[in-house]
């Protein structure tokens, strides 16, 4: 898992990765290797993104997935340093 200020925004799994979307939730879950995360995170946005299928997310995309999770749950202190 990877943190910021103590609250996790990435899950690492073995060949998949969650992330918390806010806004691309439907979007994504429209994907054939994107499911809810189990344990009622899903309830919340979070989804698992299946990296060990043929037909996974561009690179890109996983990208901007992650940015967008850090976006969900970063401090907006440090979302302000990001100037964007």
């Amino acid at each position: 898992m990877i943190k910021v200020r103590n609250k996790i925004f990435v899950f690492l799994g073995d060949g998949s990765v969650g992330v918390k979307l806010t806004h691309s939730n439907q979007a994504a879950l429209g994907l054939p290797t994107v499911r809810p995360m189990a344990y009622g995170l899903g309830r919340s946005g979070w989804v698992t993104v299946d990296l060990s299928k043929a037909k996974k997310p561009r690179v890109e995309l996983i990208k901007a997935w992650i940015d967008e999770s850090y976006r969900a749950v970063a401090p907006k202190a440090l979302l302000a340093r990001l100037g964007r």
